[in-house]
């Protein structure tokens, strides 16, 4: 009997990057929300911030209902966890997901922009909040893909104002997510 596959649902790469990025932030005490983060001018707690507002703003953008924004202030773990939890019930629904719009590259939907840009935000900022405590945060190969796929499909367009630093050179022989990272205008 021949196995077949299929792609991943938006939903299922969401939940794929929330996984590891959600046990990152279960673990950090409260002292270290507070400490800064490889992107300038953030601690933690302003990683998170960017993750939920950015989402929410593209959602409800295009005419999605999130409910009230959580309080990242007083609890940023928890204003992720029921962020996360509104975004799954929404990117849930297939009509959610399918829902057309023209998107800075062309025409798109919203679940192609969440899974192309979101998610490889999620990966990314994980990294970011693992760096903000002194922690190491390996990709699998399947991030590193997407990310390297990610990155190539942006363009210039990835180094656009608030979006990431400019490039910095890899030490030489640096392994893959080093250069990704450099990439990304991180150091690892």
């Amino acid at each position: 009997m021949e196995r077949t596959t299929s792609t991943p649902t938006t939903l299922e790469r969401y939940e794929e990057a929330d996984r590891p990025l959600s046990a990152r932030l279960d673990g950090l005490s409260p002292q270290q929300w507070s400490a800064p983060s490889p992107c300038e001018g953030w601690d933690a707690r302003e990683v998170v911030r960017h993750l939920i507002e950015t989402q929410r703003d593209f959602l409800v953008g295009r005419g999605s209902d999130l409910g009230a924004a959580p309080d990242v202030d007083g609890d940023p773990a928890s204003a992720w966890r029921a962020h996360r939890e509104a975004v799954s019930a929404l990117i849930a629904q297939d009509a959610v997901v399918a829902t057309p719009y023209d998107g800075h590259f062309g025409p798109t939907t919203i679940g192609e922009t969440l899974e192309r840009f979101y998610v490889f935000d999620m990966v990314v900022h994980r990294w970011d909040v693992a760096r903000t405590v002194g922690v190491e945060d390996a990709f699998t190969e399947t991030e590193l893909d997407q990310l390297e796929s990610g990155i190539a499909s942006f363009g210039d367009a990835i180094h656009m104002d608030g979006i990431c630093k400019p490039g910095v050179e890899a030490p030489a022989g640096a392994d893959r997510q080093t250069r990704v990272l450099a990439t990304l205008g991180r150091r690892a």
